[in-house]
């Protein structure tokens, strides 16, 4: 599914109010995890790798914004934490990670293109 640039721009800053800089910034992040691909010539732009149902908003979201964790001891490849087996708290801040996982995860690219 191509997306020309200047589409891209144009309908972001318009829908999102979302600068041409900023823009450029969450795009480099993209193509450095090989999620878009930039096409040269003429109308040429950036492309996805994939279809946009292989995409999940987590995902996404993680490459962005960092681990969706709702604490530290929850991040994948952390350090253990020494009070996890004696934490009372562990439990829920365990099941409200899976809980923003799953619904993140659960979400793709295509979901959000038929709103």
């Amino acid at each position: 599914m191509p997306l020309c640039s200047k589409t891209m721009t144009s309908v972001t800053k318009v829908n999102m109010g979302i600068s041409k800089k900023y823009l450029e910034m969450i795009v480099k992040e993209l193509v450095g995890a090989k999620l878009l691909i930039g096409v040269s010539g003429k109308g040429g732009g950036y492309k996805l790798t994939r279809t946009p149902e292989k995409y999940t908003v987590g995902e996404i979201l993680e490459l962005m914004e960092g681990p969706l964790a709702p604490v530290a001891c929850l991040i994948k490849d952390s350090n253990e934490c020494p009070r996890a087996d004696s934490c009372q708290t562990l439990p829920i801040w365990a099941e409200f990670d899976t809980l923003v996982h799953d619904f993140f995860y659960g979400k793709t690219l295509a979901d959000m293109l038929k709103k």
